[in-house]
């Protein structure tokens, strides 16, 4: 009696839980037998049936033993998950960790739909940000029998989070996804608690692309997300969303700081502090103009929290000892 009072009580725990954080129910398998009436509910019970971010549902009887992944995001979290053997197929500008490269390529943008549907795999990872063009051959990839999962596009961290759950729930790995996201909240703690000491606010503004199109991040952006957890003032805040300024305006607004968020261009920080008039910002005046690696704040996964350390670095080297 003892025993099934403790199971009852887990599978209270488990539903509670679940409806508290607002995720995807797991659906038991129903079995049919009116004897039975005490079914035990957890984030790992296989059959499961999920929903994805464009409303679609799909229904898995056990643990995917072959995955494609279509999105570097969704393969750091694949990976970090422990779920190298089973991941077959990535998106071809999969570059983390080193043993993607390994893996076959299905596509970047324009996905191959034949490639996929030959790799037959259990479950297909594809992403929210890639629908417009890819929303016909997920179709495709759909009306051959194959299950697609689209991530929901994470607009901040609480949603990385969900999101790595998310993924561990669907490959039974929910556990070691829990364990994923505990670490990166404890190392965005971390690094929360090292700039609140700082004293001296600075003025930040950070770029993704070079002259003659630079664009930035306003407000409403992971970016400006970033900038508030690090004790930092986008000088871009005014706007919204992501949008192009001109040299003359970044002159104008005299940033403390430059951060520039693209590896495309060689030299690329010897270029920013040799542009026209940039010699009167105070960022290039005292040598603040840092290259930081894009993927590490772009990629929704598991190195987000590495992301926001290093941007934090890139502005309050002090902080950190650096």
């Amino acid at each position: 009696m003892k025993k099934l009072w403790q199971l009852w009580m887990t599978s209270l725990v488990a539903v509670l839980l679940l409806v508290g954080c607002g995720q995807e129910e797991v659906k038991p398998e129903n079995n049919n037998d009116s004897s039975q009436t005490e079914v035990v509910v957890d984030e790992t019970t296989f059959p499961i049936t999920m929903t994805d971010a464009v409303g679609e549902e799909i229904t898995l009887d056990e643990a995917p033993k072959t995955i494609v992944s279509m999105q570097p995001s969704n393969t750091e979290i694949l990976f970090a998950l422990d779920l190298n053997e089973e991941i077959v197929g990535v998106n071809d500008y999969d570059n983390y960790p080193e043993e993607a490269l390994e893996k076959e390529k299905i596509g970047g943008m324009e996905f191959n739909v034949e490639k996929i549907v030959a790799m037959n795999p259990d479950i297909v990872f594809a992403h929210e940000s890639a629908l417009g063009m890819g929303e016909a051959g997920l179709q495709q990839i759909r009306d051959a029998g194959v299950k697609v999962f689209v991530v929901k596009n994470a607009i901040d961290f609480n949603e990385t989070y969900t999101t790595i759950e998310q993924i561990g729930r669907a490959t039974g790995k929910f556990e070691e996804a829990q364990k994923i996201v505990e670490d990166m909240k404890a190392k965005v703690e971390e690094v929360k608690e090292k700039v609140a000491k700082v004293e001296t606010k600075k003025t930040v503004f950070v770029e993704t692309s070079d002259v003659p199109e630079i664009y930035t991040a306003g407000k409403g952006t992971f970016m400006q997300e970033i900038f508030d957890m690090v004790n930092a003032e986008n000088i871009a805040a005014d706007q919204e969303g992501w949008f192009k300024m001109e040299p003359e305006e970044i002159v104008n607004r005299n940033p403390d700081v430059i951060i520039v968020m693209y590896s495309y261009v060689d030299g690329i920080v010897d270029s920013v502090k040799a542009r026209d008039g940039f010699d009167s910002i105070t960022a290039v005046k005292n040598d603040e103009v840092v290259q930081v690696d894009e993927n590490l704040t772009s990629r929704t996964g598991p190195r987000l929290a590495e992301g926001l350390e290093e941007v934090a670095k890139a502005i309050y080297p002090e902080a950190f000892g650096e």
